[in-house]
């Protein structure tokens, strides 16, 4: 049943998609797949099933060109100066983990949100 719910969800987020015309060409309600669709964005329409890690897209911010090879030392000091990394989890959260984090309070974190 939820795959059929995730199914209709995914058809109205088409570009020029109707959620009418798609809850009709399904025998629902029209307010009940704008529910299913609420609850989709917040990650709680999901298949008991499938509940497993999945590849999410990935956007880098800026590229780095014509960077030699860094030596050891050079590769540490990188390490501890800089870098961020940060998370959009559309309708829960969005995170943002800067160099020197706790990697143990970090898990932790992502974990909590995954529920």
């Amino acid at each position: 049943m939820v795959s059929e719910k995730l199914q209709i969800v995914h058809l109205t987020m088409e570009p020029g998609a109707s959620v009418a015309e798609i809850a009709r060409a399904h025998e629902v309600n029209a307010n009940q797949v704008f529910k299913w669709r609420r609850l989709f964005e917040k990650g709680q329409l999901v298949d008991a099933g499938a509940r497993s890690t999945a590849l999410l897209p990935v956007a880098i911010s800026a590229e780095i060109e014509g960077v030699p090879e860094p030596n050891e030392q050079a590769a540490a000091e990188a390490i501890s100066s800089g870098g961020a990394i940060h998370i959009e989890l559309p309708g829960k959260a969005m995170i943002s983990a800067e160099s020197g984090a706790d990697p143990a309070l970090l898990r932790c974190i992502l974990e909590s949100l995954r529920k």
